[in-house]
């Protein structure tokens, strides 16, 4: 089946050049930034070109409402200008939150830690392992390992963790729990999360996230304190801007309305997550799981029920969110191009026969959260939607960003442009794919439009 080629809409050109478009971490954006942070996030000179852009000032409100680990929140802090994020994901909603607290005592988090990973050590010696300098790669030590409950084990990519390092994280968190402090329990946690995704745990992060060389043992507790060492340099930098105001919600960005105040936003930055099979919840899983964000798999489902359809290990029978799209007519197409190219290549796995109805919910979900986002923004507010292209399902294309400036136009917003970001090559296809930013203004809105917020779009 030949696809039409869909509407372009008018470019305008990114500062950054599409080809090399940088979406990593400078050194100079460090401080807080790397505290923690997604694989893919994208980075924090993006929402600083947007920023000023949009002529953003300490009096105004900025909004990310896929907020993931605070990317625009802490940008936004160090330019003195206030945020608020909304997260479904409560690892990463945890994450924003600690990165933008920056009235922590750096002095006493420091001496507090330390006191810590000299308890932990000893223990550890005790029983003849090592951690730091005397970790001794090869050991043949059989100590009683800690483990998770078989429920909690359940939840993790097999390997994601070997016994030792496993073991040791489990004594250095109970020894936080034991010895907490809350001044700096979290900071602390959130130092471990890094270190987990970091050089303590088997996982290798690429298109998707699994499990690379596994490590018999790993120095967790030497890891653990470098990073809070690396927090405490960034906490005396920071502390200047430590009252500017920045707020999180652990919520569904689909349901706004049950978590900000209308016509409180100016301006938003943010990046959805994209139409594709990339399970963001098995990203942050360890962490998730270790330090006890979710300990079943009904937890598990809870949290995956909050996010935006985006693949299809998160699609559930009673989903409604493809009525809000419903006759549109290049979605229409999309799908069923995905599901006769699935029919074509004989196809029939459950994950494959959703591929059509996931693009579907996915759309219907974005224009869910913009239809709710109308009563936030103030007249005249800006919007930048980091979105990109995909063929994951059964390499039918999906202009994410042109579908997404559809929808927008249809629930009132004025599209301003689709800048591009950069472009990535395509692991199936070989095809370079566009990652974009969806420019809108919101001009205001009339009383019927706000009496039928919560109606689906029929196109």
């Amino acid at each position: 089946m030949r696809l039409a080629a869909p509407k372009l809409f008018p470019q305008i050109e990114a500062a950054v050049p599409a080809k090399n478009g940088n979406n990593k971490l400078s050194e100079n954006d460090r401080a807080a930034h790397d505290w923690y942070r997604f694989v893919l996030s994208f980075p924090p000179h993006l929402v600083r070109e947007y920023l000023d852009r949009f002529g953003v000032t300490p009096g105004s409100r900025v909004l990310d409402p896929f907020c993931g680990t605070g990317t625009t929140l802490v940008e936004c802090k160090k330019l003195g200008i206030p945020s608020v994020g909304v997260e479904a994901n409560p690892v990463a909603c945890f994450a924003s939150r600690v990165k933008t607290d920056w009235g922590v005592d750096p002095d006493g988090l420091l001496a507090h830690a330390q006191a810590v990973s000299e308890r932990v050590r000893k223990k550890l010696a005790a029983s003849g392992v090592g951690d730091g300098d005397d970790l001794v790669p090869g050991a043949r030590i059989s100590p009683t390992l800690l483990t998770l409950p078989e429920e909690s084990v359940k939840l993790l990519l097999r390997n994601s963790i070997s016994p030792l390092p496993l073991h040791k994280t489990l004594l250095l968190l109970d020894d936080l729990r034991r010895h907490a402090d809350e001044s700096f329990r979290q900071i602390e946690l959130l130092a471990l999360a890094k270190a987990l995704v970091g050089p303590v745990g088997n996982l290798h992060f690429g298109p998707e996230v699994g499990v690379g060389k596994i490590k018999a043992d790993a120095p967790v507790v030497q890891c653990w304190l470098d990073n809070v060492a690396a927090m405490v340099r960034d906490l005396r930098g920071l502390a200047a801007r430590k009252d500017v105001f920045a707020d999180l919600h652990c919520a569904d960005s689909r349901l706004l309305l049950e978590a900000l105040e209308p016509q409180s936003v100016d301006a938003v930055i943010t990046s959805p997550p994209y139409p594709n099979e990339k399970d963001y919840t098995r990203t942050t899983r360890l962490e998730s799981v270790l330090l006890g964000f979710i300990h079943s798999r009904a937890e598990l489902r809870e949290f995956k029920q909050a996010l935006v359809r985006s693949n299809t290990r998160n699609v559930y029978k009673g989903d409604t969110d493809d009525e809000w799209i419903e006759g549109h007519p290049e979605i229409a197409r999309i799908a069923a191009a995905i599901e006769a190219r699935r029919i074509e290549l004989g196809k029939t796995s459950g994950f494959e026969r959703l591929y059509a109805r996931v693009t579907k919910l996915y759309f219907g979900g974005m224009a869910r959260h913009l239809a709710d986002l109308r009563t936030i923004l103030r007249p005249g507010a800006q919007l930048a939607y980091v979105v990109g292209d995909q063929a994951s399902y059964l390499r039918v294309m999906i202009r994410t960003g042109q579908l997404l400036a559809q929808i927008a136009e249809g629930l009132g917003y004025e599209l301003v442009g689709i800048d591009l970001f950069r472009t990535r090559l395509a692991t199936a296809t070989r095809q370079q794919l566009r990652e974009e930013v969806v420019l809108l203004r919101w001009p205001g809105s009339s009383k019927k439009t706000l009496s039928c917020k919560r109606s689906p779009r029929r196109f």
